[in-house]
Protein backbone atom coordinates (compact mmCIF):
# COMPACT_ATOMS: atom_id res chain seq x y z
CA UNK A 1 0.00 0.00 0.00
CA UNK A 2 1.63 2.95 -1.15
CA UNK A 3 1.37 6.76 0.08
CA UNK A 4 -0.31 9.70 -1.92
CA UNK A 5 3.18 11.40 -0.92
CA UNK A 6 5.43 9.01 -1.91
CA UNK A 7 8.88 10.37 -3.48
CA UNK A 8 11.74 9.10 -5.71
CA UNK A 9 14.63 7.82 -3.15
CA UNK A 10 16.86 8.27 -6.12
CA UNK A 11 17.31 11.28 -8.01
CA UNK A 12 19.69 13.21 -10.22
CA UNK A 13 17.80 16.49 -10.77
CA UNK A 14 16.51 17.55 -7.15
CA UNK A 15 19.19 17.70 -3.92
CA UNK A 16 20.80 14.71 -3.09
CA UNK A 17 22.87 13.73 0.11
CA UNK A 18 25.99 13.76 -2.08
CA UNK A 19 25.59 17.37 -3.37
CA UNK A 20 25.14 18.07 0.74
CA UNK A 21 27.98 16.71 2.24
CA UNK A 22 28.57 14.69 5.27
CA UNK A 23 29.05 17.64 7.88
CA UNK A 24 25.65 19.02 6.85
CA UNK A 25 23.92 16.16 6.48
CA UNK A 26 24.30 14.72 10.04
CA UNK A 27 23.39 18.59 11.19
CA UNK A 28 20.13 18.19 9.27
CA UNK A 29 19.78 14.88 10.35
CA UNK A 30 19.90 16.02 14.10
CA UNK A 31 17.65 18.69 13.56
CA UNK A 32 15.10 16.38 12.28
CA UNK A 33 15.30 13.94 15.16
CA UNK A 34 15.59 16.53 17.37
CA UNK A 35 14.14 16.12 21.00
CA UNK A 36 13.83 12.37 20.17
CA UNK A 37 17.96 12.15 21.21
CA UNK A 38 18.90 13.49 24.39
CA UNK A 39 22.36 15.42 25.07
CA UNK A 40 25.25 13.88 25.29
CA UNK A 41 26.56 11.73 26.64
CA UNK A 42 23.16 9.95 26.84
CA UNK A 43 22.82 11.09 22.96
CA UNK A 44 24.58 12.36 19.73
CA UNK A 45 27.82 14.01 19.86
CA UNK A 46 30.10 11.95 22.01
CA UNK A 47 32.32 9.03 20.40
CA UNK A 48 29.97 6.40 22.96
CA UNK A 49 26.25 7.25 23.88
CA UNK A 50 25.88 6.46 27.59
CA UNK A 51 23.22 4.41 28.96
CA UNK A 52 22.43 3.46 32.52
CA UNK A 53 19.83 0.33 32.51
CA UNK A 54 17.34 -0.14 34.96
CA UNK A 55 18.47 -1.85 38.19
CA UNK A 56 17.91 -5.77 38.44
CA UNK A 57 17.16 -6.12 34.57
CA UNK A 58 18.62 -7.72 32.24
CA UNK A 59 19.94 -5.79 28.77
CA UNK A 60 18.44 -6.59 25.64
CA UNK A 61 20.20 -6.53 22.23
CA UNK A 62 18.95 -6.89 18.50
CA UNK A 63 19.47 -5.29 15.13
CA UNK A 64 17.33 -4.71 11.97
CA UNK A 65 18.06 -3.48 8.76
CA UNK A 66 15.69 -2.12 5.69
CA UNK A 67 17.26 -2.59 2.10
CA UNK A 68 15.88 -0.76 -0.77
CA UNK A 69 14.66 -3.19 -2.76
CA UNK A 70 13.93 -5.82 0.20
CA UNK A 71 12.13 -4.30 2.41
CA UNK A 72 10.46 -1.54 0.38
CA UNK A 73 10.12 0.26 -3.27
CA UNK A 74 10.27 3.42 -4.61
CA UNK A 75 5.97 3.28 -3.83
CA UNK A 76 5.96 3.48 -0.03
CA UNK A 77 6.02 6.45 1.51
CA UNK A 78 9.17 7.22 3.48
CA UNK A 79 8.01 8.02 6.85
CA UNK A 80 6.51 4.47 6.77
CA UNK A 81 10.15 3.31 5.86
CA UNK A 82 11.40 4.93 8.73
CA UNK A 83 8.93 3.86 11.00
CA UNK A 84 9.25 -0.12 10.25
CA UNK A 85 12.88 -0.24 10.79
CA UNK A 86 12.49 0.85 14.54
CA UNK A 87 9.01 -0.95 14.93
CA UNK A 88 10.49 -4.42 13.03
CA UNK A 89 13.43 -4.07 16.05
CA UNK A 90 10.48 -3.40 18.98
CA UNK A 91 8.99 -6.74 17.52
CA UNK A 92 12.24 -8.76 18.69
CA UNK A 93 12.08 -6.63 22.26
CA UNK A 94 8.38 -7.66 22.61
CA UNK A 95 8.81 -11.67 21.97
CA UNK A 96 11.66 -11.27 24.56
CA UNK A 97 8.70 -9.26 26.97
CA UNK A 98 11.24 -6.78 26.94
CA UNK A 99 10.71 -2.86 27.45
CA UNK A 100 12.64 -0.69 24.67
CA UNK A 101 15.73 1.12 25.95
CA UNK A 102 18.15 3.65 23.32
CA UNK A 103 18.84 2.77 19.62
CA UNK A 104 21.44 3.43 17.40
CA UNK A 105 21.19 4.28 13.75
CA UNK A 106 23.17 3.23 11.22
CA UNK A 107 22.79 4.56 7.46
CA UNK A 108 24.60 3.02 3.97
CA UNK A 109 23.75 5.44 0.75
CA UNK A 110 24.42 6.21 -2.45
CA UNK A 111 25.35 9.86 -3.34
CA UNK A 112 22.26 9.98 -5.43
CA UNK A 113 19.90 9.31 -2.63
CA UNK A 114 17.32 12.53 -2.64
CA UNK A 115 17.82 14.33 0.53
CA UNK A 116 14.17 15.58 0.58
CA UNK A 117 13.56 11.38 0.70
CA UNK A 118 16.35 10.87 3.32
CA UNK A 119 14.65 13.73 5.96
CA UNK A 120 11.19 12.07 5.82
CA UNK A 121 12.35 8.67 6.15
CA UNK A 122 13.86 10.47 9.58
CA UNK A 123 11.03 12.30 10.73
CA UNK A 124 9.21 8.77 10.40
CA UNK A 125 12.00 7.00 12.68
CA UNK A 126 11.44 9.61 14.86
CA UNK A 127 8.22 10.36 15.13
CA UNK A 128 7.56 6.37 15.92
CA UNK A 129 11.07 6.89 18.28
CA UNK A 130 8.49 9.80 19.97
CA UNK A 131 5.36 7.25 20.39
CA UNK A 132 7.25 4.64 21.80
CA UNK A 133 9.68 6.78 24.47
CA UNK A 134 12.69 5.25 22.30
CA UNK A 135 15.58 7.95 22.78
CA UNK A 136 18.00 7.79 19.04
CA UNK A 137 21.63 7.90 21.38
CA UNK A 138 23.50 7.91 17.77
CA UNK A 139 25.06 5.93 14.92
CA UNK A 140 26.78 6.43 11.66
CA UNK A 141 26.51 7.56 8.26
CA UNK A 142 28.68 5.88 5.37
CA UNK A 143 28.62 6.52 1.86
CA UNK A 144 27.71 3.74 -0.44
CA UNK A 145 27.12 2.51 -4.47
CA UNK A 146 24.86 4.43 -6.20
CA UNK A 147 21.51 3.39 -5.83
CA UNK A 148 22.10 2.03 -2.25
CA UNK A 149 20.26 2.78 0.99
CA UNK A 150 20.51 0.45 3.41
CA UNK A 151 19.42 1.55 7.22
CA UNK A 152 20.63 -0.69 10.10
CA UNK A 153 19.38 -0.53 13.75
CA UNK A 154 20.51 -1.74 16.92
CA UNK A 155 17.96 -1.77 19.48
CA UNK A 156 18.84 -2.35 23.29
CA UNK A 157 15.81 -3.25 25.61
CA UNK A 158 15.50 -4.58 29.12
CA UNK A 159 12.97 -7.71 30.74
CA UNK A 160 13.27 -8.63 34.51
CA UNK A 161 12.18 -11.86 33.28
CA UNK A 162 13.33 -12.54 29.35
CA UNK A 163 11.63 -15.15 27.40
CA UNK A 164 13.42 -17.34 24.76
CA UNK A 165 12.02 -19.30 21.87
CA UNK A 166 13.56 -22.97 22.97
CA UNK A 167 11.26 -23.24 26.42
CA UNK A 168 8.54 -25.17 24.83
CA UNK A 169 7.79 -29.23 26.46
CA UNK A 170 5.61 -31.76 25.25
CA UNK A 171 2.20 -31.18 25.04
CA UNK A 172 2.50 -27.22 25.67
CA UNK A 173 -0.19 -25.41 23.78
CA UNK A 174 0.70 -23.14 21.02
CA UNK A 175 -0.92 -19.64 20.64
CA UNK A 176 -0.38 -17.03 18.35
CA UNK A 177 -2.05 -12.89 18.30
CA UNK A 178 -3.63 -11.29 15.93
CA UNK A 179 -4.08 -12.24 12.30
CA UNK A 180 -1.48 -13.70 10.00
CA UNK A 181 -0.81 -13.30 6.04
CA UNK A 182 -1.21 -10.16 3.79
CA UNK A 183 1.57 -8.05 4.67
CA UNK A 184 2.03 -7.57 0.59
CA UNK A 185 -1.19 -5.63 0.92
CA UNK A 186 0.92 -2.49 3.30
CA UNK A 187 0.84 -4.80 6.43
CA UNK A 188 4.37 -4.89 6.21
CA UNK A 189 4.64 -0.74 6.93
CA UNK A 190 1.83 -0.51 9.77
CA UNK A 191 2.33 -3.23 12.13
CA UNK A 192 2.17 -2.45 15.48
CA UNK A 193 4.94 -4.20 17.46
CA UNK A 194 3.05 -5.86 20.35
CA UNK A 195 5.51 -4.41 23.33
CA UNK A 196 2.64 -4.45 25.77
CA UNK A 197 1.87 -8.07 25.24
CA UNK A 198 4.80 -9.30 25.06
CA UNK A 199 5.40 -7.89 28.59
CA UNK A 200 2.36 -9.33 30.03
CA UNK A 201 3.35 -13.03 28.73
CA UNK A 202 6.61 -12.44 30.41
CA UNK A 203 4.91 -11.97 33.67
CA UNK A 204 3.13 -14.68 33.57
CA UNK A 205 4.26 -18.07 35.26
CA UNK A 206 3.47 -21.09 32.42
CA UNK A 207 4.55 -18.64 29.59
CA UNK A 208 7.56 -21.19 28.07
CA UNK A 209 8.60 -19.58 24.77
CA UNK A 210 8.22 -17.11 22.65
CA UNK A 211 9.37 -15.12 19.23
CA UNK A 212 7.58 -13.12 16.45
CA UNK A 213 6.35 -13.94 13.58
CA UNK A 214 8.91 -11.94 11.29
CA UNK A 215 9.77 -15.08 8.64
CA UNK A 216 5.94 -16.22 8.57
CA UNK A 217 4.48 -18.97 10.34
CA UNK A 218 5.62 -22.30 8.53
CA UNK A 219 9.61 -21.18 9.52
CA UNK A 220 9.08 -19.34 12.64
CA UNK A 221 6.76 -22.10 14.52
CA UNK A 222 9.51 -24.76 14.04
CA UNK A 223 11.86 -22.41 15.70
CA UNK A 224 10.32 -22.96 18.97
CA UNK A 225 10.57 -26.98 18.87
CA UNK A 226 12.86 -28.66 20.53
CA UNK A 227 14.57 -31.87 18.66
CA UNK A 228 12.29 -34.13 17.87
CA UNK A 229 9.00 -33.02 18.45
CA UNK A 230 6.12 -31.51 15.83
CA UNK A 231 2.87 -28.39 16.09
CA UNK A 232 0.03 -30.64 15.64
CA UNK A 233 -1.95 -27.40 14.46
CA UNK A 234 -5.66 -26.87 13.38
CA UNK A 235 -6.10 -25.17 10.48
CA UNK A 236 -9.68 -24.19 11.38
CA UNK A 237 -8.00 -22.05 14.28
CA UNK A 238 -5.35 -20.80 12.33
CA UNK A 239 -6.35 -16.51 12.33
CA UNK A 240 -6.06 -15.73 8.48
CA UNK A 241 -6.09 -11.95 8.08
CA UNK A 242 -8.85 -10.83 5.55
CA UNK A 243 -5.90 -9.39 3.03
CA UNK A 244 -4.19 -12.90 3.19
CA UNK A 245 -4.36 -15.40 0.13
CA UNK A 246 -5.70 -18.00 1.94
CA UNK A 247 -3.86 -20.58 4.76
CA UNK A 248 -0.34 -20.42 2.38
CA UNK A 249 -0.23 -16.38 3.15
CA UNK A 250 -0.63 -16.88 6.40
CA UNK A 251 1.97 -19.40 6.74
CA UNK A 252 4.22 -17.65 4.37
CA UNK A 253 4.01 -14.38 3.85
CA UNK A 254 5.78 -13.15 6.70
CA UNK A 255 6.61 -9.69 8.32
CA UNK A 256 3.24 -9.79 10.70
CA UNK A 257 5.21 -9.04 13.73
CA UNK A 258 2.68 -11.38 15.90
CA UNK A 259 3.62 -12.82 19.11
CA UNK A 260 3.54 -16.85 18.87
CA UNK A 261 4.08 -18.51 21.96
CA UNK A 262 3.81 -21.51 24.03
CA UNK A 263 2.72 -22.33 27.53
CA UNK A 264 3.11 -24.90 30.19
CA UNK A 265 1.25 -28.29 29.04
CA UNK A 266 -2.01 -28.83 30.57
CA UNK A 267 -2.50 -24.95 31.12
CA UNK A 268 -4.87 -22.25 29.74
CA UNK A 269 -4.35 -18.69 28.71
CA UNK A 270 -6.33 -16.74 31.04
CA UNK A 271 -8.01 -12.98 31.28
CA UNK A 272 -6.25 -12.54 28.21
CA UNK A 273 -6.58 -8.28 29.18
CA UNK A 274 -6.05 -6.47 25.22
CA UNK A 275 -8.10 -5.94 22.16
CA UNK A 276 -5.70 -7.60 20.20
CA UNK A 277 -7.12 -10.83 19.84
CA UNK A 278 -4.98 -14.35 20.57
CA UNK A 279 -5.74 -17.95 19.34
CA UNK A 280 -5.04 -21.31 20.38
CA UNK A 281 -3.64 -22.69 16.95
CA UNK A 282 -2.85 -26.12 18.19
CA UNK A 283 0.10 -28.48 20.47
CA UNK A 284 3.41 -30.06 20.99
CA UNK A 285 3.77 -33.37 20.08
CA UNK A 286 6.38 -36.13 20.17
CA UNK A 287 7.82 -36.21 16.14
CA UNK A 288 6.62 -39.37 14.04
CA UNK A 289 9.40 -38.61 12.21
CA UNK A 290 6.55 -36.83 9.04
CA UNK A 291 8.00 -33.66 9.34
CA UNK A 292 7.29 -30.37 11.69
CA UNK A 293 3.96 -29.01 11.43
CA UNK A 294 1.08 -31.56 11.29
CA UNK A 295 -2.83 -31.16 10.42
CA UNK A 296 -4.52 -32.44 13.49
CA UNK A 297 -7.67 -33.23 11.44
CA UNK A 298 -6.01 -35.31 8.70
CA UNK A 299 -2.60 -36.54 10.58
CA UNK A 300 -0.77 -35.71 7.55
CA UNK A 301 2.49 -32.87 7.64
CA UNK A 302 1.45 -29.47 5.93
CA UNK A 303 3.16 -28.65 2.74
CA UNK A 304 3.82 -25.18 1.00
CA UNK A 305 4.94 -24.29 -1.87
CA UNK A 306 7.47 -21.61 -0.14
CA UNK A 307 8.32 -22.05 3.87
CA UNK A 308 7.94 -18.51 4.75
CA UNK A 309 10.49 -15.71 3.89
CA UNK A 310 14.04 -17.52 3.26
CA UNK A 311 17.02 -14.86 2.73
CA UNK A 312 19.24 -16.06 -0.28
CA UNK A 313 16.55 -17.62 -1.67
CA UNK A 314 12.95 -15.00 -2.06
Amino acid sequence: MSSPNTLSIFSQTVTTVGSVGEVALIQQIQEVIGRNSPPPPEGIGDDCAVWTPPENEKVLLTVDPIIYGKHFSDKDAPELVGGKLLKRNLSDIAAMGGSPGPALLSLAMGPDLCLDWLMRFIKGLAETCEKFRVPLSGGDVAAAEMQTFVATLTQTGTALNPISRMGAELNSPIYVTGTLGGSIHGKHLRFVPRLEEGKWLASQENVLSMTDVSDGLAKDLPALLKRGRQANLDLAEIPVDPFSDGIEGAFCDGEDYELLFTLEPGTKLKDWPFAIPCHKIGHVRKSRGQGTLIDINTGKPLEFSRDGYEHFQN
